[in-house]
């Protein structure tokens, strides 16, 4: 159980040390060479040669996880369960809104086939006649029938 941990235990380690850095930088920065104190912590548990990160886990982690095994077990199950029960409480929600959604859109598309479908039934839509063999055109812009455009007009007769 312990060489999963001891595999992770680095980055572990220089996350917790960078939480701590944020939050207690604005009263550690201000020590004289602060910086190269970090940098000098840094290469200590990095180093494979030095070992260091195997010290601060065989001094420090060890010993707390073997006094506080049983409540921190008992605490990462605790989490599972609520993370289990906020998973599936979000999915029934997630799959109830997507059902409802699903079926307001079949209703939609069927309510615009059976408009469709009525509209094609109607007699009260008629085709527009063509004169002869054209169409007939109405003017938008002015609200002049085809019939008043120069080129329909009839030509007098001229004797």
């Amino acid at each position: 159980m312990y060489a999963n941990v001891i595999v992770f235990f680095p980055r572990i380690l220089m996350a917790f040390l960078i939480v701590f850095e944020r939050v207690g930088e604005v009263f550690i920065s201000w020590l004289p060479m602060y910086g190269e104190m970090k940098i000098a912590l840094l290469v200590y548990l990095w180093y494979p040669k030095t070992k260091g990160t195997g010290y601060v886990y065989d001094t420090l982690f060890r010993p707390f996880m073997a006094r506080h095994e049983t409540e921190v077990d008992r605490k990462i199950q605790e989490v599972k369960a609520r993370i289990w029960d906020f998973i599936s409480k979000y999915c029934q929600n997630f799959a109830e809104m997507g059902q409802g959604k699903f079926f307001e859109m079949l209703q939609y598309i069927a309510n615009q086939s059976n408009k469709f479908k009525q509209q094609a039934q109607r007699p009260d839509n008629p085709v527009p006649a063509a004169a002869n063999g054209r169409e007939t055109r109405t003017s938008t812009t002015n609200n002049r029938s085809a019939l008043d455009s120069p080129r329909l007009r009839p030509r007098p007769v001229q004797t």
